[in-house]
């Protein structure tokens, strides 16, 4: 299941969660971002104990702001609350699920 996250959520989804968090910063108008869409629910199915939440960068810019996000999709990858790794663009499900498996 992929959640939506905004700015005043996005602590107690992400931060606080205990675990493996991957976080999509995306916006309606991104092409790239809506190719990632399918993906990603594709990867919440094959990867159970990774928790995938999303947020849009217009309806919530201080989050993205917060950890500088630059462009869109941007992946970023928290283990415990802290960020370990960052993915830019929209990757086939082949790349992030061994980017996520190697930071896991």
């Amino acid at each position: 299941m992929v959640l939506d996250a905004t700015d005043a959520t996005f602590q107690k989804e992400v931060v606080e969660a205990s675990g493996t968090v991957l976080v999509d910063f995306w916006a309606e108008w991104c092409g790239p971002c809506k190719m990632l869409s399918p993906i990603l629910e594709s990867l919440s199915a094959a990867l159970p104990q990774l928790k995938i939440v999303k947020v849009n960068i217009d309806q919530s810019p201080q989050t993205p702001t917060q950890f500088g996000v630059k462009s869109i999709p941007t992946l970023i990858l928290f283990k415990d609350g802290q960020p370990v790794s960052t993915k830019m663009g929209a990757l086939p499900q082949r790349n992030l699920e061994e980017w996520i498996k190697v930071c896991m």
